[in-house]
């Protein structure tokens, strides 16, 4: 069997470039989630704009506003990415990002800090869409759930080097009054660098080959797959997996054509209208209209556990905690960072054997009684944090517990849910709606933390508290378990037959371009066969699953 994880990345080469921009993409989500927060703590940024860190409501924009572009870029990613190609959506995704960081770094006004903010969000908004579709499609098979799993993996590194960098550029010029502004600007223009580097990158990537075929550029998708997998065109590995790719693209045009004729032919050959045309394919059936909805709920409840609120003023809730040293919040925030990483580690190995539910519904208890704990001693010691500094601490320790069952629990099962729960048609769609409806939750929790934490102090951490509570309630009696399901088992989960008839127009469309003619001429070499598909480490009679 072909290796995989880390072997297989350092085994080839091309795969492990593209496991790098894999990484650049979650790095740049994570970097941002985390950096802004560290910054409005430091003495030099109130110094440079004292009515951001006066008014709540100022403080709550100039976060949540990168949240609003983040939603915009995500939503418009997948057509963009039909229309102008996956490469070139991440070009300009990359290019929003590298403005948006050099802007804010170099603000010299509110204004100029907000415009920034909302370019880094429409381009990050646009990497987290569109990054690890490109990257999925760029991967071989065995290889794109580590890949996956990897950009995960780096969100959560993002956030801590945000949360590191802050710390040390903390002590440029010192942490008075003195402070040089190069502390909370350093971290900005950081920022833009993976971007930079991702710009240049990109020129080196190949196009999708699903892109190519939905083109019609057949022959150029043959060559990139080929060049991809270190094997000759007419390898009968690299000609299955085009032909895979070739019946997957021609399957969405076909079912989409056979249930909705009017809205076909009203579309024609205009690539814009098809892709705006397919959105009502969602809305238009029970069964994908239900399955949309469970995904923007999941994502709805796993953003109102308070989990950004945590991540995006880390250091102004510990300093409401009474750590009011700028320099021990930012230290207690980075912890944070570290007990992050530290948790999606193994959670990303048990999550396949445990299941989804069973961890989701426990991070969701843990959470709801850390957060009631930090709730009771903020508003029993809340009023006099000198007299007690143990509470104080106490308190932080329980932010790191909220961490921590979050890590292992919503924080990558959420993600994945969203991706199994669709159907083949509306999979990429579905999954973007769902990923759309976190980066809209993300704006609103942005915007009204730091009012709440201003008018109602421990209230905001009992609100939280019960969100988490009906998060773990509706996983229960709402999600169905995806661990290890087939198709054809998460169609009888959710009561329809969607993906059975889906699965036998399937088969005529492999039929018609040659995939089965080709999987069972091979299958009289029996032998020959067992020893190329152990090598390559692909299964090609489970065709339906790649």
């Amino acid at each position: 069997m072909a290796p995989t994880g880390i072997k297989g990345l350092l085994k080839n080469k091309k795969v492990f470039f593209i496991a790098m921009f894999a990484s650049f993409g979650g790095l740049l989500y994570g970097y941002q989630q985390g950096v802004l927060g560290q910054a409005v703590v430091m003495n030099s940024f109130q110094r440079d704009f004292p009515e951001i860190r006066q008014s709540a409501s100022k403080l709550g924009w100039l976060t949540s506003v990168l949240q609003l572009g983040g939603w915009v870029g995500s939503l418009s990613a997948g057509v963009f990415g039909e229309v102008f190609s996956r490469k070139h959506t991440m070009f300009a995704g990359s290019l929003w990002v590298v403005l948006g960081s050099f802007l804010a770094a170099g603000a010299q006004s509110t204004s100029y800090l907000y415009a920034g903010r909302l370019f880094t969000g429409l381009g990050v908004g646009t990497l987290s869409a569109i990054g690890p579709l490109y990257n999925a499609e760029l991967s071989p098979p065995e290889m794109r759930g580590f890949l996956i799993a990897l950009q995960q993996l780096t969100t959560t590194i993002g956030i801590m080097l945000a949360y590191w960098v802050a710390f040390g550029s903390n002590y440029i010029g010192g942490t008075g009054d003195g402070q040089s502004a190069l502390a909370w600007r350093l971290p900005m223009i950081i920022q833009g660098i993976p971007a930079v580097i991702l710009c240049i990158g990109l020129f080196f990537m190949p196009f999708s080959p699903r892109l190519l075929i939905n083109k019609g550029k057949e022959q150029e998708a043959l060559k990139t797959l080929s060049y991809l997998r270190n094997l000759p065109e007419d390898h009968y590995l690299v000609q299955v997996e085009f032909l895979e790719i070739k019946a997957d693209a021609e399957f969405e045009r076909a079912i989409f054509d056979k249930r909705f004729p009017e809205l076909s032919k009203a579309a024609g050959n205009s690539v814009w209208r098809r892709e705006f045309a397919q959105y009502s394919n969602i809305f238009r059936s029970r069964d994908n209209f239900k399955r949309v909805a469970l995904a923007s709920l999941v994502m709805f409840f796993q953003q109102w556990t308070g989990i950004d609120s945590i991540i995006y003023y880390a250091s102004i809730i510990f300093q409401s905690l009474g750590l009011t040293s700028s320099t021990i919040s930012l230290l207690a925030s980075g912890v944070i960072g570290i007990i992050n990483v530290a948790t999606t580690i193994p959670a990303i190995y048990i999550i396949d054997k445990v299941g989804r539910k069973p961890l989701m519904m426990a991070g969701s208890v843990g959470m709801c009684i850390c957060e009631v704990i930090i709730g009771v001693i903020v508003a029993t010691c809340g009023h006099d944090w000198s007299t007690h500094a143990a509470a104080g601490w106490a308190a932080v320790v329980f932010v790191w517990l909220y961490i921590v069952n979050f890590a292992y629990s919503w924080g990558p099962g959420s993600w994945i849910l969203i991706a199994e729960i669709f159907p083949i048609s509306i999979r990429a769609k579905g999954t973007s709606i769902g990923a759309s409806a976190n980066w809209m939750n993300n704006f609103i929790i942005a915007f009204v933390v730091p009012p709440m934490l201003s008018n109602i102090g421990w209230g905001t951490y009992i609100f939280f508290a019960f969100w988490s509570a009906a998060g773990g309630v509706f996983i229960w009696l709402c999600m169905p378990e995806t661990k290890g399901k087939t198709l054809e088992e998460m169609d009888q989960v959710f009561g329809s037959h969607t993906a059975a008839e889906e699965l036998e127009e399937f088969a005529r469309v492999q039929e018609r371009v040659g995939l089965t003619a080709l999987i069972e001429g091979r299958s009289g070499a029996g032998s020959e066969k067992g020893s190329v598909e152990k090598e390559a480490g692909l299964d090609v009679q489970h065709i339906s699953t790649v």
